[in-house]
C-alpha cells in the first residue's frame, strides 16, 4: 500500500498560505490525507486545522551539516519509515534533495519544480495547481479531479482560537470594526526598523498615519490595529507616534500568536498590509484587503481569496517601491472596498 502523498516545502508564513491549494488538490486527487516536511515556527499553527493534512515533518534547518541538525536526523528516520510513496518536491536547493536522498526516496517518485517555466509570471497558488495535477514516473493511482475548485487558498479557524480571540478583545477594549494594518515583512522582523527603511517594502510612518487618520475619520469607532512581532514593535511606535497616539490606534507587536492573528483576520473590518505573509492569510480567510507591492511582482505574488482585493504598485518591475505611493491613493483604494 502506498504511504500518503507527501509535500516537501520549507517557506516562510506566507509561502504556506498559497500552498495550501496544492494539499487539497493532492488529498483530493489521491484519495487521503497528505503529509508534509516544512520548517519555520509558523507552519503547524497555520496548518493545525487543516483537514487534509495528515502528519507535518519540521525541519529547523536544511543548510546545517547532517552531524550537527538532530531535525534532520528525525526528517531521515521518518522518510524511511513511512515507505514509498509520490512526493511532490516544491524546494530547488539541492541540501533538501540530499535529505530526502538519505531517507530512501525513490526518484520514480518525485515531482519537481520546472525552473524553466518560472520565467513566465504566474501566480503561486496556479502554479502549485499545475505541479500538483503531475505524476510522478512510478504509476500511483488518482482519482480525476477539476483543479479549478482548489485555486484559492484556505485556511481553518478553530472555536477556541475564535474564544480567545473574544476574551483578548474584551480585556484590550477593542470594541467597534477593528482595521488591520501589517506595515512589517519578514524582514522588518528580523532586523527591526532601522536596517529596513531601503527596503523596497518600506512605507514611511507618516504614510501609515495619514491613513490611520483617514480610517479613524471615515469609521469613528473602528480602531486601527497596528499588526507585527515583538522586533516590529518600534517601526509601530514610530506610526502610532506619528498619529499623535491616537487613542483609537493600537500597536500589538507580540500580541499577535498566529491563532489569534488568524481569529482576528477572520472577523477584522479589513486589512492595509504591505506584500507581505499576513497579507496572504487575511485574502484566505476572507478580509477584504489593500496590499501595497515593491519590487515583487503582483502578477506572482497578488494574494488570492474570496473576499476583496485590491493590489497597488509593482508597475516598475524590480526598481518598484512601495515608497511610490501615496497615502492619497491607498486611502482612496481602502474607501473603495466593499464591505465584508
Amino acid at each position: 500500500m502506498a504511504a500518503p502523498p507527501l509535500i516537501v516545502r520549507c517557506g516562510a508564513f506566507g509561502d504556506m498560505v498559497v500552498l495550501t491549494p496544492l494539499l487539497r488538490l493532492l488529498s483530493a486527487r489521491h484519495g487521503s490525507k497528505v503529509d508534509m516536511v516544512g520548517s519555520g515556527a509558523w507552519t503547524a499553527p497555520l496548518l493545525a486545522n487543516e483537514p487534509c493534512l495528515h502528519h507535518l515533518q519540521l525541519v529547523s534547518s536544511r543548510r546545517t551539516p547532517y552531524l550537527l541538525c538532530p531535525s534532520q536526523w528525525m526528517l531521515v528516520r521518518w522518510l524511511r519509515q513511512r515507505g514509498r510513496g509520490p512526493v511532490y518536491l516544491c524546494d530547488i536547493n539541492p541540501e533538501m534533495r540530499t535529505l530526502l536522498q538519505r531517507g530512501g526516496v525513490h526518484p520514480d517518485d518525485l515531482v519537481t519544480r520546472d525552473r524553466a517555466e518560472e520565467a513566465t509570471p504566474m501566480l503561486w497558488p496556479d502554479r502549485w495547481l499545475d505541479l500538483g495535477m503531475r505524476n510522478p514516473r512510478h504509476p500511483w493511482p488518482t482519482q480525476p479531479v477539476d483543479p479549478a475548485g482548489f485555486r484559492q487558498p484556505r485556511l481553518v479557524v478553530d472555536q477556541a482560537s475564535r474564544a480567545d480571540l473574544a476574551r483578548w478583545r474584551s480585556q484590550q477594549g477593542l470594541d467597534g470594526p477593528l482595521v488591520l494594518f501589517q506595515p512589517g515583512n519578514k524582514r522588518t522582523h528580523k532586523r527591526g526598523r532601522l536596517l529596513t527603511h531601503s527596503h523596497p517594502k518600506h512605507w514611511d510612518a507618516e504614510n501609515w498615519a495619514a491613513v490611520a487618520l483617514a480610517v479613524a475619520r471615515a469609521i469613528p469607532d473602528a480602531r486601527v490595529l497596528l499588526c507585527g512581532s515583538p522586533p516590529e514593535h518600534p517601526l509601530l511606535e514610530d506610526i502610532r507616534h506619528a498619529t499623535g497616539d491616537h487613542p483609537r490606534v493600537h500597536n500589538l507587536a507580540g500580541g499577535l500568536p498566529i491563532p489569534r492573528l488568524l481569529a482576528l483576520l477572520e472577523v477584522a473590518h479589513s486589512m492595509v498590509s504591505v506584500d507581505t505573509g499576513p497579507a496572504h492569510a487575511a485574502a484566505a480567510l476572507g478580509c477584504p484587503l489593500v496590499v501595497m507591492f515593491g519590487a515583487a511582482s503582483p502578477a506572482m505574488w497578488r494574494p488570492v481569496g474570496r473576499g476583496a482585493i485590491t493590489t497597488l504598485g509593482g508597475e516598475r518591475g524590480a526598481d518598484s517601491r512601495v515608497a511610490d505611493l501615496s497615502s492619497a491613493q491607498v486611502i482612496t483604494a481602502w474607501r473603495a472596498l466593499p464591505p465584508r
